[in-house]
């Protein structure tokens, strides 16, 4: 199992996937908003959405585990 992480603190503007969803690898899964800019979060494997672990609106911190991927 890989986990996305945040890659700098913000708010989590979007979440572009859904649990059961299939993600490739590089592909943007949510953007977060910081400094008024959008910032894409990318998956660095591909494999199916198995939880989304922080929600549209919450503040992350570097670092941050927002999805887990089987």
């Amino acid at each position: 199992m890989s986990k996305i992480h945040a890659s700098m603190a913000g708010n989590l503007w979007k979440v572009l996937v859904a649990v059961g969803d299939s993600v490739s690898e590089g592909q943007e899964v949510a953007i977060l908003e910081s400094m008024k800019m959008e910032i894409p979060i990318g998956s660095e494997k591909g494999g199916r959405v198995k939880n989304i672990l922080k929600q549209e609106g919450d503040f992350v911190n570097e670092g941050d585990e927002l999805i887990e991927l089987e």
